[in-house]
């Protein structure tokens, strides 16, 4: 019993000495909970109160985050723990800063309809990406929604909406490169200039056998390809548990996601990427990439491991220098990659942070990320009520923000 004690002593103050460095790594950077919403609405405001919240807002989460060149707001509330919200992909106004957040469906409220035709309506929107060099924004829809083992024919693709009249540019169907079972179409990265998607498939809902893979679109030819089909740079990691608040996510039942957040570097020469059930960030040359002659194995050997992050991961986001910037659910907060340095390191955490989500960057170069404990809210350990989606601020210039 002692030898046990003492293990266990060892134990607690190794985990004492580990909070404490990661809390020093993190002492350099402001971190700010910048907005916290009661849930979401979709109802008009009046006479300047707060809109009358969702009635089930606990089920519409807010996942996914990106600004204009205005420094407007566009969220998605992806549809994965019920199929009732109005909208998966909707603007946000983030002048208020009480009540439920305040959202209007993007382009509108029959463009999100679940019961419409599934080629044309947004049905399940998790990643997005706000082109302000083209004044557009490229949908990535599921496809599937809450309820549905199969996504219907039509539903996955990518949506090319116009910002300000919201009709769309372009339809990119995605079934011939996509399971619809098996593939989780999770995030999407654009280079404005080429016109060229890359976009995420984590494939949890093969695991654990994860259907894993990278989409490559072009908008000029509107047709898709899919490379690193299963490979292992992209997959889950063996033995790898996905840690928040120091506990195991969905013990029992383990949350298996692979490829996960990806990014391009400013001259979209560079594609990044991180695994959730894993621990390292990895990037390959976009070049050999849109070489629709190259083979898988030819792409492999271009991908370069960028070593381990620190903790389990979500989103990610570069900014105009080239740092890469992401969200650490093990250690709520933001981990800085420098390609120059190859540095990685832990810039910023709070334990107010819960589940840090998709990180995007405002106009005045601040970094703002959403927290929303989605990992409670997929698990439904969460009451009706007692939601709270926040927005966090990091002003990477390291200068304290005001309140708005």
């Amino acid at each position: 019993m002692r030898h046990r004690s003492f293990q266990l002593a060892a134990l607690a103050l190794a985990a004492l000495l580990h909070h404490q460095q990661a809390a020093n790594a993190a002492d350099g950077l402001p971190l700010e909970r910048w907005r916290s919403y009661a849930g979401v609405s979709w109802e008009p405001s009046k006479d300047g109160k707060d809109p009358a919240p969702f009635a089930a807002s606990v089920s519409a989460p807010i996942a996914g985050l990106h600004f204009d060149a205005r420094g407007t707001a566009y969220v998605s509330t992806p549809r994965l723990v019920s199929a009732s919200a109005p909208a998966t992909l909707s603007r946000l106004d983030t002048r208020a800063e009480t009540g439920p957040a305040r959202l209007t469906a993007f382009p509108s409220i029959s463009g999100n309809a679940v019961a419409a035709a599934p080629q044309d309506s947004l049905r399940n929107v998790l990643g997005f990406h706000v082109d302000r060099r083209n004044g557009w924004l490229w949908a990535l829809d599921m496809g599937f929604v809450a309820g549905e083992t199969e996504a219907p024919a039509g539903a996955q693709k990518v949506l090319v909406l116009d910002l300000k009249s919201g009709r769309t540019v372009k339809r990119i169907a995605l079934d011939g490169v996509a399971d619809r079972k098996g593939s989780f179409l999770n995030d999407i990265a654009v280079d404005e200039r080429r016109r060229i998607a890359y976009i995420s498939d984590s494939g949890m809902r093969s695991a654990p056998a994860n259907m894993v893979g990278l989409i490559i679109v072009d908008f000029a030819s509107g047709e898709a390809r899919r490379v690193l089909d299963r490979h292992p740079g992209l997959q889950i990691e063996a033995d790898v548990k996905v840690i928040s608040h120091g506990t195991e996510v969905w013990p029992g039942n383990p949350l298996l996601l692979g490829i996960n957040g990806i990014a391009l570097s400013p001259d979209a020469r560079t594609l990044y990427w991180t695994v959730t059930t894993g621990t390292r960030a990895r990037s390959v040359p976009t070049s050999v990439l849109r070489n629709a002659a190259s083979s898988d194995e030819q792409i492999a050997s271009a991908i370069r491991d960028l070593g381990a992050v620190g903790g389990n991961t979500d989103g990610i986001v570069t900014d105009t220098k080239g740092k890469l910037y992401i969200t650490d659910v093990t250690r709520n907060g933001i981990v800085k990659y420098d390609p120059r340095t190859r540095a990685m390191s832990l810039i910023a955490s709070d334990d107010g942070v819960q589940w840090p989500d998709t990180p995007a960057i405002l106009p005045n170069g601040d970094l703002v990320f959403t927290s929303s404990a989605l990992n409670n809210h997929f698990a439904g350990s969460v009451k009706s009520g007692e939601e709270r989606y926040e927005l966090w601020r990091l002003p990477l210039d390291g200068r304290k923000t005001k309140a708005n």
